[in-house]
């Protein structure tokens, strides 16, 4: 009879590369659409400004608003059935993204994309703890919080590799194969693991979604339409009173989809707000860094995915030195000093122009990786912790509502600057405006180090090292 600890050892490896593969594949398209926004804007499709917007966030807010409902959704049905089922239809929806014959085709096409990620990412994370040995698991949360990062400028590579030689479908289209291949790799060497008697709560489920989907509306909007415009308030209203009541509905019932007494815990409160904030750092970086190279420095799409490799550079190699640092420090230092580092990365970046030699930005964007990779396995690592055993795909799915929530804000406070800029109409305005942006990134983000911190148990308190329940 073989030993089950033989077998799991056996399927660690694969499980482990199979998770990041998936979640590198569900982020590199959220980044890499925005580098198809010129061909899009000039194909037969004659999108305007607003289609523009909707092409490229209808992926996000389908995303965001059901990470949630659908990372306990995979904890009731079967995390590896709900993950091939996410997989299959996320080459489903960059199929029909590929083939669209008009706008909103395309829209529905990235909608349900979004929705086929926020079936699968959950359950990535969910899985590899489950298939993960205990004394690993600090080093496998570094390792897929990293590809969380390393998919955004993935995304910039392979977008700007495939437009500099082919029309935008094949950007989606580059999508269906990995798919393909994906869902058969997670069929043959991902394990099924046991299910858990998740709550299932549609009234939850309907308040918190759609409480989500109003308030991601408006920031998503705010920028073009201003944020005094009466749509917007409308959705920040409708938000706002929606969550309210999805709070008081959860605190009543008896098995609520997320208990937001789960947010007394310090971690997971300081976690969550700690994840929010690096990524609305870095997709504010994204999503002025390809105009600025393309339209400042003249970059092609190709060689502006390949001048973002600092970053990938950064976050690999500080996110495997984070895991004994947290164990040697504890988690909190470890958390203060990356978020820090990204401050001051901000900084340098707001002193960016033309005449800046690309070393130099290189070294912006290394210390913002840095930052990132030191802090953020410490910050998932908070989230799951707090958390119940058999809850990892709901924690997963706050991590990820958390993460997407702050690069949709980051993106809004950036692109509302450049607005106030009319940074469209000369490369000077651009810079002026991208100066006050990076500017605004980093003072937010200065006040969310210092919240986080202060969050943040004592250090006589720190747990020894990153964990996650069994």
């Amino acid at each position: 009879m073989a030993d089950p600890s033989v077998d799991r050892m056996r399927r660690e490896n694969p499980t482990l590369a199979l998770m990041c593969l998936t979640v590198l594949a569900l982020q590199s398209l959220v980044a890499g659409i925005n580098l198809a926004i010129a061909q899009l804007a000039a194909s037969d499709l004659h999108p305007d400004a607003s289609d523009l917007v909707w092409i490229v966030d209808a992926y996000v807010l389908a995303f965001a608003g059901l990470l949630i409902p659908a990372g306990a959704l995979g904890d009731r049905l079967g995390r590896k059935g709900v993950l091939i089922a996410g997989l299959a239809l996320f080459g489903v929806a960059n199929l029909i993204s590929a083939l669209a014959p008009n706008v909103a085709v395309l829209q529905a096409g990235r909608a349900l994309g979004g929705v086929a990620a926020a079936l699968a990412q959950p359950a990535t994370l969910a899985l590899l703890l489950q298939t993960t040995r205990p004394e690993r698991r600090p080093y496998a949360i570094a390792l897929w919080t990293a590809c969380m990062g390393f998919g955004g400028m993935a995304g910039n590579l392979i977008a700007g590799a495939v437009l500099q030689y082919f029309d935008w479908p094949a950007l989606f289209l580059t999508f269906v194969p990995v798919a393909v291949l994906l869902v058969a790799g997670v069929a043959a060497y991902v394990p099924r693991v046991p299910r858990h008697d998740a709550p299932t709560d549609p009234i939850g489920t309907v308040l918190l979604t759609g409480g989500l989907f109003a308030l991601l509306y408006g920031i998503i909007e705010g920028p073009g339409k201003g944020w005094s415009d009466p749509v917007v308030l409308v959705s920040f209203a409708a938000g706002l009173l929606l969550l309210a009541a999805f709070t008081l509905w959860s605190l009543r019932a008896r098995k609520p989809l997320l208990d937001p007494r789960i947010f007394r815990i310090a971690t997971v409160r300081a976690g969550a707000l700690g994840v929010g904030a690096t990524f609305f750092a870095l997709f504010g970086l994204f999503y002025v860094n390809a105009q600025f190279l393309q339209g400042v420095k003249g970059y092609s799409p190709l060689l502006t995915g390949v001048a973002i490799g600092p970053l990938a550079i950064g976050m690999g190699v500080m996110s495997r030195r984070a895991v004994p640092l947290v164990q040697r420090y504890g988690p909190r230092p470890v958390i203060a000093t990356g978020l820090s580092v990204i401050v001051v990365g901000l900084a340098l970046l707001s002193m960016v122009d033309a005449g800046t030699p690309y070393p130099v930005y290189a070294v912006c964007l290394l210390l913002m990786a840095a930052g990132m990779g030191l802090c953020a396995p410490a910050l998932t690592g908070g989230i799951l912790a707090g958390l119940p055993a058999g809850s990892a795909g709901l924690g997963s799915g706050l991590n990820s509502a958390a993460r997407e929530v702050g690069a949709a804000l980051g993106v809004a406070v950036i692109g509302t600057v450049l607005n106030a800029h009319h940074a469209l109409r000369s490369a000077d305005d651009f810079l002026a405006g991208l100066a006050v942006g990076y500017r605004v990134l980093a003072g937010v983000l200065v006040v969310a180090t210092v919240l986080v911190v202060t969050m943040w148990p004592a250090p006589a308190r720190d747990p020894e090292k990153v964990s996650a329940p069994a």
